[in-house]
């Protein structure tokens, strides 16, 4: 299906799986999936002859047609199912006239349409599947490998409490697993069979309509809803929900590293290659080049689906204008949100950490960083007020003067009377200040499906 991703650009913001997917050869392949399909059904039934499923089937083969011409004859018809039918029936006639004259009997063009894109939604869906397992299984190793690495917990880009990363990487896997949870559940239930004919009541079958749609949809594998639901897009519109919600996702594990990839923080990296991450005069960079695809990703996925969502409010039973704008729409959904989630696999299986310069940066600040620390521990001897204005006072003179938080508190008889030497030092070790860390670690992490 024609789509905003140009053969230029598709390779930066789109997995090659899903390039596959939404190819315009693919696409046409659907829509003669469901022609071929339609006429086996109706042979079946004794709709149409017997003897002419053969022949229409063996027409249905996307390579054999024109795709320029389908194109440009589809501006003048309002859609690609007219002179794609069109077309198909030439062709059957060449082999077989009797045959001809079943092709697309009693279908409409939006029953192709719209099934042949639920089946391009039904294979993209399999393609994330695939790339949302990876990236799950390595974000969860990383995660076990980093559970008592400690680094810098920010706030509003700035320093905290310290946390292990460990923490980090596994509520990473964990939405990534809501996502892969809400992509299951969809692929169960959103893709099915549209046939209805042409306003909905498949009125040219007589009464053999729903055995017709039951046969059909047998044959396309994809289940029969109650009723054609032509101007009815919800379906369409919650995979877009679903599809954004992955590329957000996707963008804010990216955002994450792209942050600790920065010169002045060095915590973790992209996977280094050769050409990786250069620049084009500057020999020394690594641009953080898969999070800058995941975060274009999460850039326009919301606007795609947004377009989406728009194209709900179809008018009575077949409506002309937001039908159409979701087919390039739905597409190019599929494709940018796979870009983001093929630059995050990278990222979960090939991520680069310096621990080492995780823990130096949690000495950046001279102690501060355990200022909460102290703060509740002195609590507990002289009650939470008077504790916040002491330690805030020491902070700040720590900052003036230049000093580590800790020599600044060990000079002051309000704490040394509370606290020996010992004490003091345990409080300032960033890892004994995790709160219950460990055990959200292991709760994020069984949250994960078994596989």
């Amino acid at each position: 299906m024609s789509t905003a991703l140009s053969p230029l650009l598709a390779p930066m913001l789109s997995s090659a799986a899903m390039r596959a997917v939404c190819d315009d050869l693919a696409y046409l392949q659907h829509m003669l999936d469901f022609e071929a399909a339609l006429a086996r059904a109706e042979a079946a039934t004794g709709v149409i002859l017997a003897a002419a499923a053969g022949p229409i089937e063996q027409a249905c083969k996307a390579q054999a047609f024109d795709l320029a011409a389908l194109a440009e004859a589809a501006t003048k018809s309002g859609n690609l199912a007219i002179p794609l039918v069109k077309a198909l029936t030439a062709a059957v006639t060449r082999t077989d006239p009797e045959a001809a004259r079943y092709v697309h009997w009693g279908a409409t063009s939006q029953d192709v349409i719209d099934t042949a894109a639920m089946l391009m939604l039904r294979a993209g869906i399999d393609a994330l599947l695939s790339d949302i397992d990876r990236a799950i299984a390595g974000f969860a190793r990383l995660a076990l490998d980093h559970r008592h690495t400690a680094m810098v917990g920010r706030t509003w880009l700035q320093h905290a409490l310290p946390i292990p990363f460990g923490l980090k990487l596994a509520e990473y896997a964990a939405a990534l697993n809501r996502s892969r949870t809400r992509l299951k559940r969809l692929r169960s239930e959103a893709p099915v069979l549209q046939f209805g004919g042409a306003a909905g009541t498949l009125a040219a079958l007589g009464d053999h309509g729903l055995r017709v749609a039951e046969k059909l949809a047998q044959e396309l594998d994809l289940p029969l809803p109650e009723a054609p639901w032509h101007t009815h897009r919800d379906r369409f519109a919650e995979a877009a929900s679903v599809l954004a919600i992955i590329a957000g996702t996707c963008g804010k594990i990216a955002r994450d590293v792209s942050l600790m990839m920065q010169t002045d923080v060095g915590e973790a990296f992209e996977p280094a290659g050769e050409g990786r991450g250069g620049s084009s005069t500057m020999p020394h960079k690594r641009n953080p080049v898969a999070a800058a695809s995941a975060l274009a990703a999460a850039t326009m996925a919301p606007n795609l689906a947004a377009t989406m969502f728009a194209a709900q409010v179809q008018d009575h039973e077949r409506s002309a204008g937001p039908w159409h704008a979701e087919w390039p729409t739905l597409p190019s959904l599929l494709l940018v949100t796979s870009g983001g989630l093929a630059a995050i696999v990278e990222l979960a299986e090939g991520l680069e950490v310096d621990a080492a310069r995780m823990r130096a940066n949690l000495d950046t600040t001279n102690g501060l960083i355990m200022a909460e620390s102290v703060t509740f521990a002195l609590a507990e001897k002289l009650g939470k007020s008077e504790a916040h204005h002491l330690v805030e006072a020491a902070s700040k003179k720590a900052v003036a003067e230049k000093k580590a938080l800790r020599d600044v508190l060990a000079g002051d008889p309000k704490v040394t009377q509370q606290f020996d030497a010992k004490k003091l030092a345990d409080l300032f070790e960033p890892m004994a200040y995790q709160g219950v860390s460990q055990a959200l670690i292991d709760r994020l992490l069984a949250s994960l499906d078994q596989r």
